[in-house]
């Protein structure tokens, strides 16, 4: 019967191998049913269920913390660290993502899209905090159309930390000079300790925050000109905060209104948010140097877990070494980060 349905289906016209990838069906085993003669579909699947399987309570628990209020609103990808933080181990990110997916509840749960790999000219190492930092400039909504508030951000790059930020009714050199100058006098920023990366617009090469980088000791870089990409950590910063629940869909009411809701977002993303480059774990604690204790405590659980049920792993546990090197616009055979 199977060989008929595929030798109608070449007969047709279509080819042999889409036909199947439709029927999920190997090309060598076709092969093969052909010399034997066989007629019918010869895949008779697994005999048993796998020893590993997850229970149906196990599979419950699975979906009801997905569900739950404290994670409905995060990915796999957040929720397994932060229940590795709290000491309980429910199952791993991949079992997740299948429990699921077999529920039909894979849907997006922010509206954004999909990262995409770029590559970078001038390649800056960070080893450390202070050393290497990001800055740019978005717009905010007001409530006159056409009309903005002005964003600043300073973010480091090793840690991931916004170190400095305000928001202004312009756009000038001048207003990042100053923010530049707080966020370094906070850090403790010494002479000749540090790059600071911005894009090519004309706040950012603006003789007033020149004249301070050069007064700091601070290195100036910039991006290849009209080429926004190669400033990623800003842009990333900016895209996580536009995308947040909380970011009003309507225009902010006043620049009071902007610097509010900015102040609280500075506080979630450096002291709640679990970043994904940096191993989950807050830009405050990998800045403060606190990250060794907790992702040392995350792989005593893993193993812990493993010894419990070695069936259900197939090799080593999961990876919560440190990153020890983050890299901007690295070159291409340089990796984005080192683990330890």
């Amino acid at each position: 019967m199977i060989l008929g349905l595929v030798d109608e289906a070449v007969t047709a016209g279509a080819r042999q191998s889409e036909v199947c990838d439709l029927l999920d069906l190997d090309a060598r085993s076709l092969q093969r049913w052909r010399c034997q003669g066989i007629g019918e579909d010869g895949r008779t699947g697994p005999r048993e269920a796998p020893r590993n399987k997850l229970s149906a309570k196990e599979r419950a628990q699975v979906l009801e913390v997905a569900n739950s209020p404290v994670y409905r609103d995060l990915s796999p990808k957040q929720i397994v660290p932060r229940l590795a933080d709290d000491g309980s181990y429910v199952a791993s990110e991949a079992t997740f993502y299948r429990v699921l997916r077999a529920e039909d509840q894979m849907a997006h749960r922010e509206a954004s899209r999909a990262p995409t790999e770029r590559h970078r000219p001038d390649q800056y190492v960070a080893t450390g905090p202070n050393q290497v930092w990001s800055w740019d400039i978005t717009y905010l909504r007001s409530p006159v159309r056409g009309a903005f508030f002005y964003l600043y951000v300073v973010i480091d790059v090793w840690s991931r930390k916004l170190v400095g930020w305000t928001v202004r009714e312009e756009e000038s050199a001048e207003h990042a000079s100053a923010m530049v100058a707080d966020a370094c006098a906070r850090e403790g920023v010494e002479q000749d300790q540090l790059v600071l990366h911005s894009d090519n617009g004309g706040p950012m090469k603006g003789a007033t925050l020149l004249a301070t980088l050069q007064l700091l000791g601070i290195i100036a870089s910039f991006s290849r000109p009209s080429v926004s990409n190669d400033n990623p950590y800003s842009e990333a910063l900016f895209r996580t905060a536009k995308y947040r629940p909380e970011f009003p869909r309507r225009p902010f009411d006043s620049i009071d209104a902007a610097r509010r809701w900015v102040t609280w977002f500075v506080s979630w993303y450096n002291t709640e948010h679990r970043h994904s480059a940096i191993r989950y774990v807050t830009p405050e604690e990998r800045h403060s140097g606190r990250e060794g204790d907790i992702l040392a405590k995350r792989c005593e659980l893993y193993e812990a877990a493993k010894a419990k049920r070695p069936d259900r792993w197939t090799g080593k546990t999961r990876e919560w070494s440190p990153v020890r090197t983050v890299v901007l616009n690295p070159e291409a055979s340089t990796p984005a980060v080192e683990a330890a």
